[in-house]
């Protein structure tokens, strides 16, 4: 009897679980569009599947209808329907038309997510981990110690933002070289380079450049914003060669520095031009912040493109919103000059009228990257020093659902590689 009793509770639950399907549609009808990938890596970290539905109804997730899901999209305030398994089954069929540029994507593994920060407090916020925590996704803090101690294999994804790789910290000399915050960021990196064994600042950022490098090669998912993107790339390319003027290391650099850079140890980038002037804010001539600024705030958007759903599932994913033109917003790095882009690299956001690219992604051994440029999708001009960025006031921001997107990526991928 007792057998039997919890066979009919079993076969209770099998039912409610399949009988009815979770949609949180994700076009403009969603009140929180932040908070709902949130849910749909709460529902991951729980080992429910969950499909993305890419391009139907803004990229919408669909998952078994289970009850503490629907509870918890409330507690969030993320909207959902409860659907009939024959109306999912329509849904199923309109994508599945040949004619139709959607496709259904299943996720079943929440990505292990590090995010690349310093320790220390500084006079900037991070818009990554601004829009992890206000949807609710845990991340691990991890930093240059970790990296060069080989700790990137534990995690699928990482993160970073505004951070210089070329050692010339951030190229704020001349504006902050008397501030307390930028004296102290000298010193702590100065001496964490010689605790790991590096002469040089330079030298630690560019050996953390190439394992990361590594990371994505294996398998790997990065992800970086703002000044994390060129730096980065420009880093790999100077690989045993020193860039970098006296006023951060001491000596002179290198005078054929420019002729001996490696621009295919990079991901993105070509034949761009460094500028190694310690009080100009730029290390080259890829970053189009300064086309931004003839363009103008009230002018400044950028499009993201159409990508086939059935064939080119990557980019797809990667521009899931509920609107393909999003309003521009600065950085150190605002975007990429076209001209500098390699060939293999795919635009997935453009600023059309000054032809710089805003948002792009590429392959790289079994890993793949994404590069975006600005620093705060809902800060036009963020500056330092100024107050982090309140979501609350944001809860359907396209900017910022581009980079939630690259967080669900990886379990798409790992999906895609499984089938």
């Amino acid at each position: 009897m007792r057998k039997l009793l919890i066979s009919i509770i079993l076969a209770g639950i099998t039912w409610n679980a399949t009988a009815s399907k979770i949609l949180i549609p994700m076009d403009d009808s969603q009140t929180n569009h932040l908070k709902a990938y949130g849910i749909a890596y709460w529902v991951l970290e729980n080992k429910i599947p969950i499909e993305w539905l890419l391009n139907y109804r803004g990229g919408s997730f669909l998952c078994d209808g289970f009850d503490d899901i629907s509870k918890e999209c409330r507690i969030r305030g993320v909207s959902f329907q409860v659907i009939a398994d024959v109306q999912a089954q329509q849904i199923y069929s309109e994508i599945s038309d040949p004619e139709v540029n959607m496709e259904r994507v299943k996720l079943e593994v929440a990505p292990k997510i590090a995010v690349y920060s310093p320790p220390g407090k500084q006079p900037w916020d991070d818009a990554v981990t601004l829009v992890l925590t206000y949807a609710e996704i845990p991340y691990t803090t991890i930093y240059d110690a970790e990296i060069i101690h080989n700790e990137l294999p534990k995690y699928d994804w990482l993160h970073l933002h505004h951070e210089d790789f070329t050692g010339q910290y951030g190229k704020f000399y001349r504006s902050f070289k008397n501030a307390a915050w930028y004296q102290e960021e000298v010193r702590s990196q100065e001496a964490l380079s010689t605790s790991l064994g590096f002469g040089k600042v330079s030298e630690m950022k560019r050996q953390v450049a190439v394992n990361i490098r590594n990371f994505v090669l294996g398998g790997g998912f990065l992800f970086t914003m703002c000044s994390g993107t060129d730096s980065f790339d420009i880093a790999l390319a100077a690989e045993g060669v020193d860039i970098v003027e006296s006023v951060f290391d001491g000596d002179p650099s290198d005078p054929q520095a420019q002729q001996k850079l490696q621009y295919n140890n990079g991901f993105a980038f070509e034949n761009y031009r460094l500028d190694k002037d310690p009080n100009i804010y730029e290390f080259s001539d890829i970053d189009g912040t300064e086309d931004h600024n003839v363009l103008g705030e009230t002018k400044d958007f950028f499009t993201l493109f159409d990508f086939s759903a059935k064939w080119d599932i990557i980019p797809t994913i990667l521009t899931q919103n509920h609107t393909q033109v999003v309003h521009g917003f600065m950085g150190q790095t605002t975007s990429f000059r076209e001209k500098f882009i390699r060939s293999n690299v795919t635009i997935m956001g453009e600023s059309k009228s000054i032809k710089c690219a805003k948002y792009v992604h590429g392959e790289l051994g079994q890993g793949q990257w994404t590069y975006y440029g600005g620093h705060d999708p809902e800060d036009y001009r963020h500056l330092v020093g100024d107050p982090p960025t309140d979501l609350n006031l944001f809860p359907n921001s396209a900017g910022y659902r581009l980079i939630l997107n690259n967080i669900l990526f990886p379990a798409a991928k790992r999906e895609k590689q499984k089938t």
